[in-house]
């Protein structure tokens, strides 16, 4: 007794301490945060102090008829019977800058439904703009509650000039509940792009070509039918990375896809020998193998069909037609090889992009379109079914930069908030990642001639 006396008089102090340092930790978190993130963590402290009784009130709790262990052993055989145990789910909150993610146990009949259909009063008792509630593993739920609407909240992506993790994996932004969004490009022959001029669909791209610029095993080609020369266009800045670039000139832009249809066809010819697999995925993006990446922007420029019995009009109907032969090779081809096709469109209705090429493309994005049709051709006939997704909703100019798209293993379409990247930015990467520039068909030589095995000989052409 003596000792467990001794031992008392220290658990006082320890308590004390370990209860300051917490309190220090909660308050150098606090100061540090911005000012979204104090709201948030003030807005969790309510949400733990308040659970239960809200639990309570919203259907999240079980009664328990059986004892406890303690009760069935302390239970007097001649006594009452002891009382019923009200359960309640067991949470953990974290706040963030839009708001709260409180992680949450289920109960036998207080499943993932039971959490959905009570969301809209979570909402109103957290003062959320909305919840929303997904699985998060066996027993577990993920309610996220945000308090401002991240969808009209302007973000600013600043690129690191590190080279991404992951060569898979695009980042694309945030949804409306402040959930990271990304998407995987491995086996991704296209991907579309469209929205009415100014709704953000090159910033977009920007960002993809900035953050994938750092790497040496991603290489970039350019079509940009709006201008004559880059530096008239969007795409002054990241020219430098690019191994090749044309304006609105037809018969360049046909040469360009002429100069990828023959890489495609050498490295679907050269694969297997030189990889040891039939496709790329399997491996993953090299230097000496770089995912190439097409990106056309105005595509209908390219694509528009032509009507007229003189000779200039025929020569122009007959580049563009080759030009939707060639392109539709790639996108068709070009996955198993490495080869990604990006196309950017205001509409990408059948007579912007054929729909033999956009059909094709599994990942599509729409920003704000002022028609149903055009939401359409963006993103398919379902997007009917949806129409507070749909991106004829996106025309104020808080939804400058949200995009819409069919996300895989999610039910309908989900909006996204895309970052701004600043010109500045973009030239800064540019610059630095210039050195890592280089042409894939003297990369692919370059690969034969370690590997010791001849190879067709790649196009002359010049950038």
């Amino acid at each position: 007794m003596e000792a467990v006396t001794g031992y008392a008089s220290y658990a006082l102090p320890i308590a004390t301490a370990v209860v300051s340092v917490w309190l220090l930790v909660t308050v150098v978190r606090y100061v540090r945060a911005d000012k979204g993130t104090r709201v948030s963590i003030r807005q969790a402290v309510r949400v733990r102090w308040g659970w239960v009784r809200l639990a309570r009130m919203a259907g999240l709790t079980v009664t328990d008829k059986t004892p406890g262990l303690l009760a069935q052993i302390t239970a007097q055989k001649d006594g009452a019977a002891p009382a019923p145990r009200v359960l309640t789910p067991k949470i953990k909150v974290k706040p963030d800058q839009y708001g709260v993610i409180v992680r949450a146990r289920t109960l036998p009949q207080v499943g993932l439904e039971e959490y959905q259909k009570s969301a809209r009063f979570l909402a109103d008792a957290w003062r959320c703009t909305r919840v929303s509630v997904l699985p998060d593993g066996p027993g577990r739920v993920a309610i996220r509650g945000v308090r401002s609407d991240p969808l009209t909240t302007p973000t600013v992506h600043r690129p690191t000039g590190h080279p991404p993790t992951d060569l898979t994996r695009w980042e694309l932004g945030v949804d409306e509940c402040a959930a990271r969004v990304c998407v995987s490009l491995a086996n991704v022959p296209g991907v579309t792009v469209a929205g009415v001029p100014g709704a953000g669909k090159t910033s977009g791209v920007n960002k993809f070509v900035c953050d994938f610029a750092p790497s040496a095993a991603v290489q970039f080609a350019g079509a940009d039918g709006k201008v004559s020369r880059a530096s008239e266009g969007d795409y002054t800045d990241l020219v430098k990375r690019m191994f090749a670039f044309c304006g609105d000139d037809l018969d360049e832009a046909n040469a360009l896809f002429k100069r990828l249809v023959e890489l495609r066809k050498r490295r679907s010819a050269a694969i297997r020998d030189v990889l040891g697999v039939k496709n790329m995925w399997h491996v993953g993006p090299s230097p000496e193998w770089p995912l190439t990446v097409l990106i056309i922007d105005e595509a209908h420029t390219f694509f528009r069909e032509y009507k007229g019995s003189d000779a200039v009009t025929k020569r122009l109907a007959a580049l563009t037609a080759e030009n939707a032969r060639l392109v539709e090779d790639l996108v068709k081809k070009g996955r198993s090889v490495g080869i990604l096709v990006i196309l950017i469109s205001q509409k990408t209705t059948g007579d912007a992009i054929p729909t033999f090429i956009r059909d094709v493309c599994p990942i599509g994005l729409s920003f704000a379109q002022k028609t149903a049709e055009a939401a359409v051709a963006a993103l398919g006939e379902d997007i009917r079914n949806w129409p507070d997704a749909s991106p004829v909703t996106l025309q104020d100019p808080a939804y400058v930069g949200v995009a819409v798209m069919a996300m895989q293993g999610r039910p309908g379409y989900t909006r996204i908030r895309t970052p701004y990247v600043s010109d500045a930015d973009a030239a800064r990467v540019a610059d630095a990642t210039s050195h890592l520039t280089a042409d894939p068909d003297l990369c692919l030589d370059a690969l034969f001639r370690s590997t010791g095995r001849m190879a067709t000989p790649a196009p002359s052409l010049v950038k």
